[in-house]
């Protein structure tokens, strides 16, 4: 259920099942035990803490139990949501952007979001500012003011939202499928609400929501990572000693009816693909069935040897991606079966899906399909824990859910006791052929089509060492939990491609996983995801990687697949043009996001001929072309040893990774390292201007200016002005979207390579307002290339950027590709090391004379993606 719930186990909710039969798996690791505190104030606050010393950061939480489905008469308007919006804009010592400020002045990050149940504010900041953080969530939760005039500037502010969800299609096809299984809940309605409801909601009504459910009894505080637990609970207890408990009248919520007989529900939409789902109710979290239920769907769909992908998009090729699992909700529940396809392979998808259904039913799941799906959900809640967030979420869910800090551990135990028959019974009871609700959004005019099956779709220290064939090696030992991360990244991507073959790199990284001269691509798939692991490939602007993620028994099977598609990829023909299906569909996706469409054109103009100038995904045209002699004539140049890192970051021992990597990869071709000469972008020498009309609801304006790369000294002062003007403190934030309420989102972008890059400033807004948006934007942007950054934003982007790289390097796996990187670029694998420096070191003087250099410049590019109505309307004359 993975693909469908990010860390699904902490959100589930159920009564254990008596013990039954289990099959044990040898040298599966144990959930670490749960080293939490808890603690109940007078007025009925719960204040939960976990110690760990592992990294010098923390994540400070606050969890209000209050969500979508508890807004009364007021139902469908959101006001939790806008909740979640007003809370830090003022408290009664704070004004307007002070609480931002300040936490990024620690260099921590604050975030927020809201669901059907619950409202979470959360903060990840270095432990010298936990103090901080927990005074200004304390002050959010009970103090905040709600000014006037803020709320009227977030109004505008949330408008852009809706506009946003109204052009995704992935977020209208889950609505589609919520309300169509839902008739009478409040979980068929969208946690943002609906916007003829919004737009009735006066400043009033959310405060006096605000002030009836925000009250201390309804208030969970969760702290995890390097704290002491008893200062803590001194802090807390003295900053809401005054808060008296509240009255907490319960919320009807309504109950949904026994659906009776199938249904069927297709829209139309503007987008390329369909999104096809199959959605069966199911129990509330308390039923002892779930763990089954969340089985049957990491079997169904969880993985590339899951049985829906090995069948619809592997072996019949009807699919661009399929995925199947449990959306859990808290009195009900719905397992669902996702796909996307070409409009014309709907049917044909939908009859295999339940094709796949019917044969669980009747011949039910192998005990080693139950073994792999069993160690798949563990490795995830293991990964989960890898970080001080993702304890404190874990602790925070499972408190608000069950009120048993250990549920997650207790759950697994439950998971442990299904057996194959528990798995049949439950595909028989729920997913009955009388009770699917199959929903689909397709493209407009694309209903009439039929089906054609006769066409085709922590912190210790890294240690280095350099084999006989020059490939090197970076191991990292951390024995946190028993999970390794490995990562392998050449040189290459999009500084190696040309226009004739753009999309190469990419195309070849995905095609690696597709077989080998010893294994399949089921047979890989499936040899890692049997131990829950996982294995992937990607490609960017100057290296494409493969990288694999399994738990500390086995690594050794790890290091063996991930060798094993470096050296011996075999392009199998009808694999490639299964992948090259599969990109051309990202390429449509692509253009289908106004926000990607401005980049491309940016980069398009700015760039030129150069090879930065063209789309990580390649063009339509190009990967059409592409043929498997191809793809092996740049993987044989490409990956080679000298030309490549390797990274192992774990719970191992960096001897006995030395001896494995030695077996596996010693005889990798040495070969040379590419790119030492890169071709350098002649970049314009006065601003161009473009344009690009989507039929979308929103509007996006970008600015890209030439940038450097990577190795050039001035790079730690671009990074700060990028970190400066990319927060939510920033100048830009504070005027465009805070002040004037002309954006919906607005920031920066700082892009560097082996041959120098770009940089570039982007916002949404309502495609009325871009002539004003624009003059605005252009504005601060000169300020900025005129007087670089102010003593006040120096200090806080310097702590911000060093924080969220604290933060970054708590996972392995984000560890090991930073590391790995910057060896691969010429910075060195210690670069991590000298990054305070590096950036401590950065005055306000030279963010002056690097933002006149680069953002000064007359070659800039502008882009503007807007509807085709309201370009006509600001272009009479064209």
């Amino acid at each position: 259920m993975k693909s469908l719930i990010p860390c699904a186990l902490l959100s589930m909710s159920i009564a254990l099942a008596p013990a039954k039969e289990t099959r044990v798996v040898k040298e599966t690791p144990v959930l670490p035990d749960n080293k939490a505190q808890s603690f109940t104030l007078p007025n009925g606050l719960t204040l939960i803490v976990e110690e760990d010393h592992s990294a010098p950061v923390a994540s400070v939480q606050a969890w209000c139990g209050t969500g979508s489905i508890d807004e009364g008469n007021w139902m469908g308007a959101g006001l939790s949501h806008i909740l979640e919006h007003m809370l830090f804009k003022g408290t009664e010592k704070r004004k307007s952007g002070d609480i931002a400020r300040q936490i990024q002045d620690q260099g921590g990050y604050i975030n927020a979001y809201t669901s059907f149940d619950r409202t979470v504010y959360w903060i990840d900041i270095p432990s010298s500012g936990v103090d901080q953080a927990i005074d200004i969530l304390a002050d959010a939760m009970l103090h905040s003011t709600l000014p006037e005039d803020e709320y009227v500037k977030e109004q505008e502010v949330i408008r852009r939202e809706f506009a946003m969800g109204f052009d995704d299609p992935g977020r209208q096809s889950s609505q589609l499928m919520l309300r169509t299984v839902f008739t009478e809940s409040p979980f068929r309605h969208p946690v943002i609400g609906y916007l003829d409801v919004y737009n009735k909601l006066k400043r009033e009504d959310v405060f006096a929501y605000y002030k009836k459910r925000y009250v201390p009894n309804n208030l969970t505080f969760v702290v995890a990572g390097d704290v002491d637990a008893q200062k803590v609970r001194e802090q807390v207890e003295a900053l809401f000693k005054d808060e008296p408990r509240q009255p907490l009248e319960p919320v009807y919520v309504a109950g949904e009816p026994e659906q009776v007989g199938r249904r069927d529900v297709h829209e139309e939409f503007p987008t390329e693909l369909t999104r096809l789902s199959l959605a069966w109710r199911i129990p509330g979290l308390t039923n002892p069935d779930t763990p089954a239920l969340e089985l049957l769907g990491d079997i169904m769909g969880s993985g590339r040897s899951s049985l829906l992908n090995q069948d619809l998009r592997e072996k019949q090729q009807i699919v661009h991606s399929v995925s199947a699992g449990m959306y859990s909700l808290q009195t009900d529940g719905v397992f669902v079966i996702q796909a996307l396809c070409d409009p014309d392979k709907r049917e044909q998808a939908e009859k295999a899906a339940f094709a796949i259904v019917e044969r669980i039913k009747k011949d039910g799941v192998t005990a080693a399909e139950l073994d792999k799906a069993r160690r798949s959900m563990l490795s995830s809640q293991l990964s989960n824990l890898g970080t001080s967030n993702g304890k404190a979420s874990d602790l925070g869910s499972n408190w608000l859910l069950t009120k048993n800090l250990n549920f997650s551990k207790d759950y697994l135990d439950a998971i442990a006791r299904v057996t194959p028959a528990d798995i049949q019974r439950v595909a028989r009871q729920y997913l009955r052929d009388d009770r699917v609700n199959v929903t689909s959004l397709n493209p407009i005019g694309s209903l009439n089509l039929k089906s054609d099956k006769e066409k085709e779709a922590a912190n210790s220290e890294v240690k280095r060492f350099v084999l006989p064939n020059g490939l090197r090696l970076l191991v990292r030992e951390d024995a946190r939990l028993p999970l390794v991360s490995i990562y392998s990244t050449f040189r290459g991507g999009l500084l190696a491609e040309t226009p004739k073959d753009n999309g190469v790199t990419k195309l070849m990284a995905r095609t690696m996983l597709k077989g080998t001269k010893s294994r399949t691509a089921a047979q890989i798939a499936e040899q890692i995801e049997d131990v829950g692991g996982s294995i992937g490939a990607d490609a960017g602007n100057n290296s494409f990687s493969i990288s694999a993620d399994v738990m500390k028994p086995d690594l050794a099977l790890g290091l063996d697949l991930v060798a094993d598609v470096i050296k011996n990829p075999t392009f199998p023909a009808g694999e490639v043009d299964l992948e090259k299906r599969g990109l051309l569909a990202a390429i449509k996706a692509e253009d289908e996001q106004p926000t990607a469409v401005a980049r491309n054109a940016m980069r398009s103009s700015l760039f030129g001929t150069h090879p930065y100038a063209l789309r990580g995904n390649g063009s339509a045209e190009s990967v059409a072309s592409l043929t498997p002699e191809q793809l092996k004539a740049f993987h044989d140049e490409y990956a080679v040893a000298s030309n490549g890192v390797i990274a192992v970051f774990g719970d191992v021992k960096a001897e006995d990774v030395l001896k494995l990597v030695e077996k596996d990869f010693g005889s990798l071709p040495a070969g040379k390292l590419a790119l030492t000469n890169p071709p350098q972008p002649v970049f314009p020498d006065k601003a161009i201007d473009t344009q690009e009309n989507r039929p979308k609801q929103q509007a996006v304006l970008m600015f890209g200016f030439p940038g450097t790369d990577v190795l050039s000294d001035d790079r730690s002062a671009l990074e700060l002005i990028n970190e400066a003007s990319n927060d939510l403190g920033s100048r830009f934030f504070n005027r465009i979207r805070e002040q004037m309420g002309l954006a919906y989102y607005v920031g920066a972008g700082n892009f560097m390579g082996l041959a120098p890059g770009c940089f570039l400033f982007y916002l949404g807004t309502d495609p009325k307002k871009v002539d004003r948006v624009r003059v605005e934007f252009q504005d601060e942007i000169g300020k900025l290339a005129k007087d670089g950054l102010t003593e006040e934003e120096l200090v806080r982007a310097k702590k911000k950027l060093l924080g969220s790289e604290a933060i970054r390097n708590q996972s392995n796996s984000a560890f090991a590709a930073a590391v790995a990187i910057d060896e691969l670029v010429g910075l060195g694998y210690d670069n991590y090391l000298k990054r305070k420096d590096q950036i401590e070191s950065v005055t306000l003087d030279d963010t002056k004379r690097i933002a006149a250099k680069y953002l000064g410049v007359p070659g800039r590019v502008e882009v503007i993606v807007q509807p085709p109505a309201q370009a006509a309307a600001n272009n009479p004359q064209q």
